[in-house]
């Protein structure tokens, strides 16, 4: 059996749980105490050296990075619907994994993490504010035309976006302004083996 491991606060970690929920898939979740420093222990960096959430394992297979493992599931366990296999719709759906990487983190992902965390993380919560209202600005825009991401159903572009723009409260974000975004948000809230996350 597929085993995740995660912390339940965790977007990232969400993100792979939401991911193996939409496919329909079984897995084992073991939660992964971050403020308990387990991330860091011996038996955990032998799995995943980079001691971050999450980190899937499927048979011999042990993968870390929440854009990583959506590509493995969507490829693995998903077919084409969930990520393209042509060269110019799969390069549109890497770009929103690259901007999950990306501007979401530097925005609404480090709002979140300051505002949970305390300052103590080192973030500019100046800088993350003004980087979650300019993508989420490009977000409502870009979404103002369509209903998902890319194409005319949802893909992993929308899985790895999802939850630290619908989690941009806990940092002090404000979506009101945002409607397609909302709407996008209730969309996905719609799909078939949805599960949620504490904070949305």
């Amino acid at each position: 059996m597929i085993k995740l491991y995660g912390h339940e606060i965790s977007g990232n970690s969400y993100k792979a749980r939401l991911m193996l929920s939409l496919l329909n898939l079984e897995y084992e979740w073991i939660g992964v105490d971050l403020m308990g420093g387990k991330h860091k222990s011996p038996e955990y960096l032998a799995m995943n050296p980079f001691g971050q959430v999450p980190l899937l394992v499927d048979g011999e297979t042990q993968l870390a990075d929440a854009q990583a493992i959506l590509v493995y599931l969507a490829r693995q366990y998903g077919g084409e619907q969930w990520l393209p296999l042509d060269a110019l719709p799969m390069a549109q759906v890497i770009r929103w994994l690259s901007t999950a990487a990306g501007e979401v983190r530097q925005g609404p992902e480090n709002a979140r993490l300051y505002y949970l965390f305390g300052a103590g993380t080192n973030i500019n919560i100046e800088r993350a504010t003004q980087k979650a209202e300019f993508i989420l600005t490009q977000l409502d825009r870009h979404l103002s035309t369509r209903t998902w991401l890319e194409f005319e159903h949802p893909t992993i572009a929308d899985a790895a976006i999802y939850p630290y723009i619908a989690l941009a409260r806990d940092g002090k974000i404000e979506l009101d302004a945002y409607p397609n975004v909302l709407n996008w948000i209730d969309r996905v809230k719609q799909l078939s083996g949805y599960i949620p996350m504490l904070g949305i």
